[in-house]
């Protein structure tokens, strides 16, 4: 793991410093956690809520960003460059986003996740990146004031701890689905839908603790095919909720190529300015 993403790490037992030892991280008080074959290091300390995403949620995932289809979200969000220093993606998957963005604006990284199969290709994804397994809800094992930036896509917010986690000119940059992501798979596969709420949503659990700067869409027609169309629903919540075999059955009878939409709203977020 690079040194500049382990200086900003903390122990999730006692929030000393870490310090890297024979392959583990420690503190000065003993706490020991090793980092696993694959690069990455567990730092939950047995207290994650849910193991995240599946292996085979994650190979979908990474076929189909592999397959380019999302290239204007990662562009855009690599377009948000928050000066130098640590950017750390929350729910980072395979880190696709975050070494686009550590690559174009020279950071380095720190991936977040829960799911031990995303954490394995996260590790690999750029040599200034560090994967660690954490869960949001138990608090980010990472140094007050940290980040320059914060990247957030599709994936779990808490505006208290991202604001703790933020430098005092940091930005969190968050992609959420908008109304018509993905709508022709939706309706023709009867997938989950946006929730009409989401934006209000959004809202209400970043503020107070952060106010927004400035916000965008994305959106871009996709041209699939059935084995894309199969891996984006593989890599989301729908494939919690549906029948591989009937999915796969019904993107048989789609002629190729398959419509859909990518629409997604990008806001970047700040913590609020003193009074002066």
């Amino acid at each position: 793991m690079h040194p500049s993403v382990i200086t900003h790490l903390r122990c999730p037992v006692c929030r000393e410093s870490l310090s890297p030892a024979e392959r583990a991280l420690r503190c000065a008080r003993g706490h020991s956690f090793d980092i696993a074959r694959q690069g990455y290091v567990d730092l939950t300390a047995g207290r994650a809520a849910h193991t995240g995403d599946t292996p085979e949620m994650v190979a979908a995932r990474e076929s189909l960003l592999a397959a380019g289809h999302f290239e204007p979200l990662a562009a855009a969000i690599a377009e948000e460059a928050a000066g130098p220093g640590l950017v750390v993606e929350v729910g980072a998957g395979t880190a696709h986003y975050l070494a686009r963005y550590v690559r174009r604006n020279g950071n380095v990284g720190l991936a977040i996740d829960t799911s031990k199969a995303a954490l394995r290709r996260a590790a690999r994804a750029d040599e200034r990146i560090g994967a660690v397994r954490a869960d949001i809800w138990q608090g980010l094992p990472i140094a007050d004031g940290a980040a320059t930036a914060i990247l957030d896509v599709f994936a779990p917010r808490s505006g208290p701890e991202f604001a703790r986690v933020l430098r005092p000119d940091g930005r969190l940059i968050v992609a959420t689905p908008g109304e018509g992501h993905l709508a022709e798979l939706v309706d023709a596969l009867g997938l989950i839908r946006v929730d009409p709420a989401k934006r209000e949503r959004l809202h209400k659990s970043l503020n107070p603790a952060l106010v927004l700067a400035a916000a965008r869409r994305i959106r871009t027609a996709l041209a699939l095919t059935r084995a894309d169309a199969h891996a984006l629903v593989g890599m989301g919540p729908s494939a919690w909720h549906t029948d591989p075999a009937a999915i796969a059955r019904a993107l048989e009878a789609m002629p190729e190529p398959i419509a859909a939409t990518l629409d997604v709203d990008l806001t970047v977020w700040q913590l609020p300015r003193p009074n002066v």
